[in-house]
């Protein structure tokens, strides 16, 4: 997987470049700076709103986790998937790392440990792709409005109908999936210590435990879906900034169109680090669509990446600086309550 991850980056990487010398350096170079500080500037207070909206989907479904929290943990989830050479598989145990907490005023006053944080990513994650279906099928019907013939029309229409049946399995994994959580518990730590044993089949019990309270309140996914798709429809705003003060002119139905299908096309793509080359081919193709010169569009996908190090380098570091902090605090958060052996001989 981790060769496999790395050879899509660089094929990524190989795809960018290949883009920027077929439509030119300069033509490319001159759409990026042609946004100036003050569109840069619009584009980054943009995906900022959008984070908070985020936050907010997030907070909607988990409101026993304060929202500043939430936050924080899906902006450093987002970086670490966009900013950091892993694929998005790695993103989210960062981001479970980033939502595990000790006890704090903004986590509510009370600690927040690994099985709680696993099941709020897997809530939130769950939330934002049924938020995502309807988007990318709002996106598909504009598109489809604007050029009926459109060759992504269909391709983009089944892989959403299949994403839609695997997030229904993993809903009901979600609800029904404790044996099989407790089974794989069994399986994995067979042959280990057996106070391993024990704390890995009762994290699986707590870890169910903790996504059906979170699933017996149905009215607070359904708000939490609903937001994650004005989060989606921002994201199509955010784009909407860049392309104006790139010169372009684009509707917001357009931005929907363009952003709704690419993210369709690059969620079949989630090994690729950040979608590398996947965006920058979609957005060419897409706004090509709407009469947007290629170069214009490339521009905007090297712009997004661009806005996403801005906000994402700095969220990382004081991540960090709050697990430095943490790990000060408390020497012994980083080993595990229940090790393989005595807390008196863990000591030694």
């Amino acid at each position: 997987m981790k060769k496999l991850t790395i050879l899509l980056a660089f094929l990524g990487l190989a795809l960018v470049t290949g883009c920027t010398a077929w439509l030119g350096a300069g033509s490319v170079l001159k759409a990026v700076l042609s946004i100036g500080f003050v569109g840069f500037g619009a584009t980054i207070l943009a995906q900022l709103a959008v984070d908070a909206i985020l936050g907010v989907a997030w907070h909607a479904a988990c409101r026993e986790i304060g929202l500043g929290h939430l936050t924080m943990a899906r902006m450093v989830r987002d970086a670490a998937a966009t900013c950091l050479p892993f694929s998005q598989l790695g993103g989210i145990l960062i981001g479970i790392r980033a939502t595990g907490a000790d006890a704090s005023p903004r986590t509510g006053g009370r600690s927040i440990d690994w099985p709680e944080a696993a099941s709020a990513n897997i809530v939130d994650l769950t939330t934002e792709v049924l938020g995502q279906i309807v988007f990318v099928l709002i996106a598909v019907v504009f598109l489809v409005a604007h050029q009926q013939s459109s060759p992504f029309a269909k391709p983009v229409i089944i892989g959403t109908l299949l994403l839609a049946l695997g997030i229904g399995g993993f809903i009901w994994t979600q609800q029904h999936g404790g044996t099989i959580l407790k089974r794989m518990a069994r399986g994995l730590s067979r042959n280990i210590a057996t106070q391993w044993h024990s704390a890995m089949l009762s994290s699986a019990d707590t870890l169910q435990q903790k996504l059906d309270e979170v699933w017996s309140h149905p009215g607070r996914i359904a708000e939490a879906a609903i937001a994650h798709l004005l989060a989606w429809i921002g994201s199509a705003a955010a784009i909407w900034v860049g392309y104006y003060f790139l010169g372009a002119h684009l509707s917001l139905t357009g931005a929907i169109a363009i952003e709704g299908v690419a993210c369709g096309i690059m969620s079949v793509s989630f090994l690729v680090p950040a979608g590398l080359g996947v965006q920058e081919a979609a957005y060419i193709a897409l706004g090509s669509a709407f009469g947007i010169d290629p170069s214009v569009s490339l521009g905007l996908s090297l712009l997004r990446r661009g806005r996403d190090l801005v906000i994402g380098i700095p969220v990382l570091l004081l991540w960090q600086a709050s697990e430095v902090r943490r790990l000060r605090g408390n020497p012994r958060a980083t080993a595990p309550e229940d090790g393989p052996y005595p807390a008196s001989e863990r000591s030694r």
